[in-house]
């Protein structure tokens, strides 16, 4: 009897513990959590169990899917740039799905433009939210505010850099196939025969 009732309690305990919390702190950044928030948290809520809530493999958590809906991530670049480079190793490490646009011609430079008021690069785009240049922290709390998992919580991505787009109007190059070699005695380059001696 004792026994089950051990085995009960334990139960309980983990089932407790696999309870998710979102709430809000003071400084009204929010926050998920399997724990119980602190008492001065704020608009807190249940958003369910962990195991249940637990991407199956090769599935976006509920969290994932619903950042990437509201507040798409696009980061802006140039080929050779290092402060991209480090914009998208950042993105990679937090594991985030996200598009590379690298500025290779004007339209997309107009775009850039338009949307940052700039054309100044590394830019991300997050939602209608603009981060020009690349500061680690900013990026990290643009990322926060939107509901993106923090680093950790998804495994890292290795998106690479756009390749560079094909020149328009270069002649396409195909390899040459080597021509056959005719066979035989007579052939060029072929050993020379030996005619039989004259008796």
């Amino acid at each position: 009897m004792r026994t089950m009732l051990a085995a009960a309690l334990c139960l309980t305990s983990l089932a407790a513990s696999a309870q998710i919390y979102r709430w809000t702190d003071d400084q009204g950044r929010v926050h998920v959590t399997d724990t119980p928030p602190p008492a001065a948290a704020k608009t807190v809520r249940q958003v369910g169990n962990a195991a249940a809530e637990a991407p199956a493999s090769g599935q976006e958590s509920f969290e994932l899917q619903q950042a990437k809906a509201k507040y798409p991530v696009t980061l802006y670049t140039t080929p050779g740039c290092d402060a991209c480079s480090e914009a998208r190793k950042l993105l990679n490490a937090r594991g985030l799905p996200f598009r590379e646009i690298s500025i290779n011609d004007n339209t997309q430079l107009e775009e850039l433009k338009s949307i940052s008021g700039s054309t100044s690069v590394p830019a991300m785009v997050v939602g209608s939210s603009v981060q020009r240049g690349f500061e680690p922290g900013l990026y990290e709390r643009t990322l926060d505010v939107a509901g993106y998992p923090k680093t950790g919580v998804l495994p890292p991505r290795n998106q690479a850099e756009p390749a560079p787009p094909a020149v328009a109007g270069a002649p396409e190059v195909k390899p040459v196939a080597e021509p056959e070699r005719p066979t035989g005695p007579y052939a060029p380059g072929a050993p020379p025969q030996k005619r039989p001696a004259k008796k």
